[in-house]
């Protein structure tokens, strides 16, 4: 189903014609607005890298000064590639996230004051949490306790206590090892922002391993698992629309070729043959590098090669600073990719079958989570999954009964909503109401936001009365972090939210859409009201929209007025 727009009725629109329109016609609105926008420029998103390049490297490059035989700064190679830093590497990047410095963090995440929650959510008593056995004696609260603070409070103490020692030993791991298990008792999602499938895995291959070459070769595994199963999380119809959308962002992609990612801008604003070309290379080049790495250790060109095709792959999705700005990661991806490939191609995976029980534990972690999760992804974040920028995630829209949100102030909470920080930064109603609506355009330009055209319209009767919030900048605000995962943001949290806000029938409805199982051909979806629970529910097939535009038109565009017309 596509829609003709006169070529003459182009952006920039003014302000009001946009805030105006009904819902249909404002979301094409500003679909054609950002089309048209190409919104970054190289010279203010080159301003984020002064965060990773002083605060995150040069953190990095200060926890290694204090190693035993440190040649001095300028010696970079005499310490930049020893085990210790290394492992100094992945202490810091565990200890960087659960402070809150990396991802959810900054105006690219729509955190605008303050810019980050960590450490001032999860030092705060009485904040929301997720735990993992809801409703059990004293560790099942929705609410964080003292425990949760202390417990939290000596994890980071730990890591302080790794990166300023002179040697990082099994002795100074183990206690790392164990507490954030524990901390993931309490709160489920800081397991999360641990980047559990990443980094706590490598970190206990390097408590547990009996020597440093099986560690290594357990990073190694790690590395490659994480390759293989972010490609395999692409074989689906919603990576172009990834690239899509990242590319049209990314402030170093050649300004010509923006339009040229669309089937035909403006009327046609599905990914182009461009883009889906793009997607199906990025695959294709993800899943060559371990394989490059692993039958072409030994060789030196061989290694060469699949290094630079790693940093070219990882430093090009960095440097485009793709929604979320998951750049820390990325960085971390590359330089454990030269030390561990790079810098001891000697090492063999076979090594690891030295120690069964520590293979087996990897393999649980690396294979066996991954490939429910791909399957059956209902069970298992995304995250564990290794499901990256794939296109293809769990998310919730929470609409809110306008004035219902209010009520979120009950919380205790590091900051305000993203709409009230919203307010303080830009004090014009209608470029306020503009900046709301141009929020609209993430998740219907991706192809995952097809099965609102079918949930919304049996969500509410009337759209136009509700107030629209992303889930995952809701539990950005509530829980203090958010990256993506919908698992965090949806019915357990409105759950722990109404114990608290007590919102009254009809004033919460929360459209909770799961990503498509691997090689499924279909997207579950559920409206779950505050008070009711779930009111209604289905099954979009997914094939049934390659032909459809990213917002609603036709029929679908009807079904969402059919309400409004019925209530006036």
């Amino acid at each position: 189903m596509r829609t003709t727009t006169a070529h003459t009725d182009l952006p920039p629109y003014e302000p009001e014609r946009i805030v105006g329109a009904p819902f249909p016609e404002r979301v094409r609105l500003a679909c054609v607005t950002w089309a048209n926008a190409s919104p970054n420029r190289p010279s203010v998103m080159a301003l984020y890298w002064l965060k990773y390049f002083f605060p995150l490297i040069g953190g990095w490059a200060f926890w290694c000064s204090f190693d035993a035989g440190y040649p001095g700064f300028l010696s970079i190679g005499g310490w930049a590639f020893t085990d210790d830093a290394f492992k100094k590497a992945m202490v810091w990047s565990t200890f960087w996230e659960l402070a809150g410095f990396g991802c959810g963090w900054g105006p690219m995440n729509a955190r605008f004051d303050p810019w980050f929650g960590g450490y001032r959510h999860f030092l705060r008593l009485g904040t929301t949490k997720l735990p993992l056995f809801r409703g059990a004696p004293f560790v099942g609260g929705d609410t964080r306790n003292w425990l949760d603070v202390v417990l939290y409070a000596i994890t980071q103490v730990v890591l302080l206590r790794a990166l300023v020692a002179s040697r990082v030993t099994p002795d100074l791991l183990v206690p790392i090892v164990v507490l954030i298990p524990a901390m993931a008792v309490l709160d489920k999602m800081l397991y999360l922002v641990c980047r559990a499938a990443h980094y706590f895995v490598v970190l206990a291959c390097m408590a547990l391993a009996p020597s440093e070459e099986i560690w290594i070769a357990g990073a190694k595994l790690t590395w490659c698992a994480i390759w293989f199963w972010a490609a395999t999380s692409k074989l689906n119809r919603h990576f172009p629309s990834v690239i899509m959308f990242m590319m049209n962002n990314g402030p170093f992609f050649p300004k010509a070729l923006k339009k040229r990612l669309f089937t035909r801008f403006p009327d046609d604003l599905r990914p182009s043959r461009l883009a889906t070309v793009m997607a199906h290379l990025g695959t294709a080049v993800e899943y060559s590098i371990p394989v490059v790495l692993i039958f072409g250790a030994g060789n030196e060109i061989a290694t060469i090669v699949g290094l630079l095709l790693m940093t070219a792959f990882h430093g090009w999705i960095g440097i485009n600073n793709p929604n979320g700005m998951p750049v820390e990661w990325n960085i971390l991806t590359i330089y454990g990719g030269w030390f561990l490939f790079g810098a001891h191609p000697e090492v063999p995976l076979a090594a690891l079958t030295e120690t069964p029980l520590l293979l087996t534990l990897l393999l649980t972690s690396l294979a066996v989570v991954p490939a429910i999760g791909n399957f059956f992804p209902a069970k298992v974040s995304f995250l564990l999954s290794m499901r990256y920028y794939a296109g293809n995630w769990a998310y919730n829209i929470w609409l809110f009964r306008k004035g219902a949100a209010k009520k979120l102030d009950k919380l205790a909470k590091a900051g305000d909503t993203v709409f009230a920080q919203l307010a303080k930064l830009v004090p014009d109603p209608m470029q306020l109401e503009l900046a709301k609506t141009m929020m609209l355009v993430s998740r219907f330009m991706h192809f995952e936001g097809r099965p609102l055209l079918e949930a919304l319209p049996a969500a509410v009767d009337d759209i136009e009365e509700y107030e629209w919030h992303e889930g995952e900048l809701i539990g950005g605000t509530v829980l203090g972090w958010n990256f993506g995962d919908g698992h965090l943001n949806g019915e357990q949290l409105l759950r722990a939210i109404q114990r608290q806000c007590r919102f009254d029938e009809g004033e919460v409805r929360v459209v909770s859409v799961e990503s498509q199982p691997l090689f499924d051909a279909t997207m579950r979806w559920r409206v779950i009201d505050a008070v009711r629970g779930v009111i209604a529910e289905g099954c979009t097939r997914l094939a049934d929209y390659d032909d459809v535009q990213p917002y609603p038109t036709g029929r679908y565009a009807e079904a969402l007025m059919r309400g409004q017309r019925a209530t006036a």
